[in-house]
């Protein structure tokens, strides 16, 4: 494994990607889990997008079909929420709806593994959205999940990466401590972030909407999962240097980060921070993975 210095291979600018989403409106529907369903609408909306929640089997087919783009969080997955998935991603499918897909614990439970296998393989999953245990565990590497948290060291994280990617032939997120975004064939580090994102339930959640938005907006899945990671974790960073005020501790943090996607997305980022904000090439290291046959 080897890491360029020269970062990004192509001319990729975060805000255009920003101005890209605003410009769109997405339409983006969420098939998601109960715990966090509120911000997951809420992130869509602050990312300019226009949130649908959709998640019954009879409307959800219907509404993918004329949505921008969809994502499938199997936080609390049940026996009828996973056939909604399933129906969900068959519409986006035939309809080329851009599909992110969050395996939510899986390798936690035999039935969150089921699940989750079903949806990378009977589905056209454009981006898969997972933490280091999760991705791991859908690539068949060591993997420890605790309920829905990774847990563990992952030294070879990039490269499981790219192997996930090249068993679903999806893009991968592996969301951590340093996300990795990844194809089938190279993987990229996105340095952006604050250790405060992990003291908010459903950072995961919103992670994978924003992935869904942007999606919808870029053509180019990489190009999408690139500029949707840093984009939010450079909103982590916003906040947690208090560009959209001070802070006391998570619940004040999570109040800070959704105005700092609010204000990344209309342009008032920019005219608050003491810095310019850092483009894509500034903070994305491409790792070269040798890749077996």
């Amino acid at each position: 494994m080897t890491r360029s210095s020269g970062g990004l291979d192509r001319d990729l600018d975060l805000q255009h990607a920003l101005s890209a989403v605003t410009s769109a409106e997405p339409l983006v529907n969420s098939v998601t889990n109960d715990v966090t369903v509120n911000d997951v609408a809420n992130i869509t909306l602050h990312w300019g997008g226009l949130p649908v929640m959709s998640d019954d089997e009879r409307e959800v087919g219907d509404m993918v079909s004329i949505a921008s783009g969809c994502l499938l969080n199997m936080g609390t997955v049940s026996e009828t929420g996973e056939e909604t998935m399933l129906t969900a991603g068959r519409a986006a499918g035939e309809n080329d709806v851009p599909l992110v897909v969050d395996p939510v614990g899986v390798g936690a439970t035999p039935t969150r593994s089921r699940v989750a296998d079903r949806l990378v393989t009977e589905l056209d999953v454009d981006v898969l959205n997972g933490n280091y245990g999760e991705i791991s565990a859908l690539a068949g590497a060591d993997a420890e999940v605790r309920g829905v948290e990774s847990v563990g060291e992952y030294a070879e994280i990039a490269a499981t990466a790219v192997a996930c990617a090249r068993e679903t032939g999806s893009v991968v997120v592996a969301s951590g401590e340093t996300d990795i975004v990844a194809t089938d064939e190279v993987a990229y580090e996105v340095h952006a972030g604050h250790e405060m994102m992990g003291t908010v339930v459903g950072t995961g959640c919103m992670l994978g909407v924003t992935l869904a938005t942007f999606a919808a907006a870029i053509d180019d899945p990489l190009e999408a999962a690139l500029a949707g990671t840093m984009a939010y974790g450079l909103a982590g960073e916003l906040a947690a240097d208090g560009v959209f005020g001070e802070y006391h501790g998570p619940a004040s943090y999570r109040v800070a980060f959704l105005d700092a996607v609010a204000g990344l997305a209309n342009g008032t980022a920019a005219e608050r921070s003491d810095e310019p904000l850092p483009n894509l090439a500034d903070r994305v290291e491409r790792i070269e993975i040798e890749v077996q046959p």
